[in-house]
């Protein structure tokens, strides 16, 4: 009998999870085990996933787990350096070069553990076959214009938190935005065809923020895009990958310009591949903004694990669309699953 193992997230202010209790119930009456750790934090109570006949474990507890269970969580580990044993899903962040997902990748060396990494597992066409990408661009876009509403005060953003709804959100933005008076800042989205894209669209349209489509088209002869810098809101919503164009180079900072704000929703700062030059560090939820340029004055927000913003929405899409391939865990040497091993095994040797 396969063993999914469902841990507690260890980041602070992570709420999300990758399977419902509607899901673990669809899991075990198909033959699986499911066991859910407790949580501090997590949008859906455990007492919901008890009401199932799941198996109930201690926050934290998966590094005591059986050798064949298969952990499942969505951000990083605990940063301890000990050695990783099991087979685990998540997001590892470790295939473009990043220091941190090098030692994530030694960890699980010295352990003889697996990594099935929920960013590349894709099905026969390449294509993702779960993401938070649009709940992600949603908030992203949200962060942004939050950002943006400071500076009209000459202020930098505070903290940002978790919503207990879209809805919510969009009220507090809304009353914020109101302040600023009939000013609108106009906002240039490249990925904008994509899931990401189409959710910092999406906000951008409900808070009448005019908006510019690009995609792969529009970033075709490899830049320079000066575009991007007559916005005054840059949405990046395209993953960093060998050849991806640079948007927005290191110049931008002196240079004459509109932009003031860039959200880097794809964010993935430190890859040697990043198309936003001009930082190097994600940002968090208590200080969503680097300012890395006073006059003109330029912030880059970017938050690595912003569906969290919405954990209710943003939790039951993504497990929507993972647990028909969890329900293939049976088959873990095929399909999906397989495809995400080679990954991690080109990257071990």
């Amino acid at each position: 009998m396969i063993h999914l193992w469902v841990r507690a997230e260890a980041r602070s202010h992570e709420q999300r999870v990758g399977i419902t209790p509607e899901g673990a119930a669809t899991m075990r009456k198909a033959g699986y085990e499911v066991t859910v750790e407790q949580s501090t934090q997590r949008a859906i109570p455990i007492e919901d996933y008890r009401q199932t006949g799941c198996n109930i474990a201690p926050e934290f507890s998966w590094v005591d787990a059986p050798d064949d269970a298969i952990i499942f969580g969505l951000k990083e580990l605990p940063d301890d350096g000990a050695a990783l044993r099991h087979r685990h899903i998540m997001f590892g962040h470790a295939y473009k070069g990043q220091p941190s997902g090098q030692i994530l990748l030694d960890r699980f060396k010295a352990g003889g553990g697996m990594l099935y990494d929920l960013e590349y597992l894709t099905d026969d066409d390449g294509r993702r076959v779960a993401a938070f990408g649009y709940w992600a661009g949603y908030a992203g876009a949200a962060v942004a214009l939050m950002c943006w509403i400071a500076q009209q005060s000459g202020a930098q953003v505070p903290a940002v938190h978790a919503y207990p709804s879209a809805t919510h959100l969009l009220a507090d933005l809304q009353a914020d935005l109101a302040k600023t008076g009939s000013m609108r800042p106009n906002a240039l989205i490249i990925g904008a065809l994509g899931r990401v894209g189409t959710g910092a669209a999406d906000l951008c349209q409900v808070m009448g923020v005019p908006t510019t489509k690009w995609d792969m088209a529009e970033t075709a002869d490899g830049g320079p895009f000066d575009a991007v810098l007559q916005h005054e809101i840059f949405l990046n919503c395209i993953l960093a990958r060998p050849g991806t164009p640079v948007f927005v180079p290191a110049a931008a900072k002196t240079a004459a310009r509109r932009l003031s704000v860039i959200g880097d929703i794809a964010c993935d700062p430190d890859s040697d591949f990043s198309p936003i030059k001009v930082y190097d560090q994600t940002t968090s939820w208590d200080h969503p903004a680097r300012r890395v340029h006073d006059t003109p004055v330029l912030d880059v927000t970017a938050i690595d694990n912003l569906p969290s913003l919405l954990p209710a929405e943003s939790s039951a899409d993504f497990a929507a669309q993972l647990l028909p391939h969890l329900l293939t865990l049976d088959r873990i040497d095929q399909g999906v699953w397989r495809r995400a091993r080679n990954w991690f095994e080109r990257a071990v040797h």
